[in-house]
């Protein structure tokens, strides 16, 4: 019996599974893309600077020159950072989880509400329904009733695409957006966001008639640590942030200020967000020097945890879309640091075709 186990200990030594090498499996789904005849999915990754943030020398017409760009390669959707109208809902199902994320990402709908008649999800609906039977040349009634309809719905940044197209004489109250709708539609005209000054201006430019809102929150959670818990952990992610790459990203930022004083500046900043090599150095500035951090908490891990969860469930998002309408050509705004983390996870689907930014904005 002992020769026995003297044998089987040497052969789990020599022959067995080698445990703590690393498995790759043979499966990649990014090798196997179809499908082979049809208009493919093509998703093209625009990384954008929060526009919330710009220095106060940027102005909206300085956006020209990249809505040009972007025009030019003619999406038939565009996605943003944005919650949607239903997760908001969902999300407020759950306060004693969601109550600062509500409070942070969600717009309150209840004026849209009380001028439509329709709770969050009836509009969606609604909203859903209009658009299938969508005439070929809407009246500026249709227009404006279903701006009101997707202000209940949630989804204000689509209710811009409707209010952007409505020729100006039209742009008054009527069909459900009343005069505190309408005050609330200018105000986002003209608000510094991604969203609306990019997403939203080129979707009535190319004639879409809404945006996908693809942002998910879904993973957050309340931090219940106490206040010297929530210090120590603020200072090991600011001690593992500290380091070159991080400073690189601190001094582009600087050169942007600098840029934007140029004519075209802009397209020169996100000419610079949209290089391949630029997800790296985000990756090593942050995400990867969290993921070796070493506080007893391990709070680098439970923070990439949190991202990697989220830009899946973004990802999976614009997927969706994708798989409902094949064959779209799919623009995604989203800040920066999901860029990278966007293209990886796209990439693996086999009916996503990645269009490179870069050569968008030459």
């Amino acid at each position: 019996m002992r020769r026995i186990f003297i044998i089987s200990t040497l052969f789990l030594l020599i022959g067995g599974p080698a445990f703590g090498q690393a498995y790759s499996p043979s499966f990649k789904p990014d090798t196997l893309k179809g499908p082979q005849t049809g208009r493919p999915n093509e998703v093209l990754v625009l990384g954008s600077t929060h526009l919330s943030s710009a220095p106060s020398i940027f102005q909206p017409a300085m956006l020209a020159p990249l809505l040009d760009r972007l025009a030019t390669w003619e999406p038939t959707a565009i996605a943003t950072e944005s919650m949607s109208g239903i997760q908001c809902q969902e999300l407020r199902g759950y306060p004693s989880r969601y109550a600062n994320t509500v409070k942070t990402y969600c717009r309150d709908t209840s004026a849209a509400e009380h001028a439509t008649g329709l709770d969050v999800f009836a509009a969606n609906t609604e909203a859903e329904r209009l658009l299938d039977f969508w005439p070929k040349a809407p009246r500026a009634n249709d227009r404006r009733h279903l701006a009101a309809v997707f202000l209940a719905a949630g989804e204000p940044a689509s209710a811009l695409v409707q209010w952007l197209r409505l020729p100006v004489s039209e742009r008054h109250p009527g069909n459900g957006l009343n005069q505190e709708l309408i005050a609330s539609l200018k105000i986002l005209e003209t608000r510094r966001n991604e969203t609306y000054l990019i997403g939203a201006v080129l979707a009535a430019r190319l004639g879409l008639e809404r945006l996908w809102s693809v942002d998910d929150h879904s993973a957050d959670r309340p931090d219940t640590s106490s206040p010297e818990e929530q210090k120590a952990a603020q200072n090991a992610l600011t001690a593992a942030w500290n380091n070159p790459f991080t400073q690189a990203r601190q001094a582009e930022d600087a050169r942007m200020g600098i840029e934007l004083q140029k004519p075209n500046g802009i397209l020169s900043i996100y000419r610079a967000l949209n290089v391949p090599s630029a997800s790296l150095v985000v990756y090593h500035s942050d995400f990867g020097a969290a993921l070796e951090e070493r506080s007893p908490q391990q709070v680098g891990r439970h923070y990439v945890g949190y991202w990697e969860t989220r830009n899946l469930r973004m990802v999976s998002n614009i997927r969706s879309i994708l798989g409902r309408y094949p064959g779209t050509r799919m623009l995604a705004i989203v800040g920066a640091s999901h860029k990278g983390y966007y293209e990886a996870y796209l990439n693996q689907m086999h009916d996503v075709r990645l269009v490179n930014a870069a050569d968008i904005l030459k």
